[in-house]
């Protein structure tokens, strides 16, 4: 493994979550949201919080908002009880998830309203526009799955081959392997680009601090700078979720230290 993607898988890295206090959802501390959560889960209420936190205004709202699984992990300790609801907002159709690529355990989620609208307006005007529109109303409609092989693709959904590389083209499907493609977001290689620099430029500022740890009220705080384009949240609740950091309680507030991967 080279230097570079050797840095890049281990910042990716999801580790096991450090128990600390619980509080309700949306409870204060010192003036900061809470990070952990006891009572019970709002999994649906919770990703609405998270996407509000989406910088739509970046893509020219071309983009439907997106928030990472782990990313409730920052909100909800119980991880179970969190892919529960999960699974169901899958399984009613209200809700789509990704592999996005650059981590195998990193999944991104949209809501499937946003998903169509945004997919839809970016195809107005082309050629793949009818196939394109097949495939949600046909296939994301009634399938939850990540991937579809090339058997599903032809005998159960119908698709000819030549509608398969539209739906490439189009961006709604993306080369898994030969014979099987991932569900894909249309145009979101910048995403994952800012995404990626925002991680790593925001658990710097953590390691450089005063013995690698920062207040989260402070950190929330600070100016983004020219590496993170994100709102600083957005990537406090991913740092927090991936369990890159540690939070530890204190009179002050929440407390994040940087962990070494």
């Amino acid at each position: 493994m080279n230097r570079k993607r050797a840095l890049i898988s281990s910042t990716f890295t999801v580790k096991r979550r450090k128990i600390g206090t619980e509080n309700n959802f949306g409870a204060q501390e010192n003036g900061e949201l809470s990070t952990n959560r006891e009572g019970p889960l709002d999994v649906k209420a919770s990703l609405q919080h998270l996407m509000t936190l989406f910088p739509r205004k970046l893509f020219n709202d071309t983009l439907p908002p997106i928030v990472m699984k782990h990313q409730l992990y920052s909100i909800h300790d119980d991880k179970t009880q969190v892919d529960r609801q999960l699974n169901e907002l899958r399984e009613r159709g209200e809700l789509l998830m990704f592999q996005l690529g650059f981590d195998s355990e990193t999944f991104g989620l949209i809501f499937t309203s946003d998903y169509r609208a945004k997919v839809l307006a970016g195809e107005a005007g082309r050629g793949t526009l009818d196939t394109v529109e097949k495939f949600l109303d046909n296939v994301l409609s009634c399938c939850s799955e990540l991937s579809f092989n090339k058997d599903i693709m032809l005998k159960k959904f119908l698709f000819t081959d030549t509608e398969i590389t539209q739906l490439v083209k189009s961006g709604v499907l993306t080369v898994r392997d030969a014979g099987s493609w991932w569900l894909s977001i249309p145009n979101s290689g910048r995403f994952t680009k800012y995404f990626i620099r925002g991680r790593k430029a925001v658990l710097a500022m953590i390691k450089k601090s005063k013995y690698g740890e920062v207040l989260r009220s402070d950190l929330e705080s600070r100016r983004t700078t020219a590496q993170v384009k994100f709102d600083m949240k957005y990537h406090i609740h991913d740092i927090i979720g991936a369990d890159l950091v540690e939070c530890i309680p204190t009179t002050s507030g929440t407390l994040l230290r940087f962990t070494e991967t």
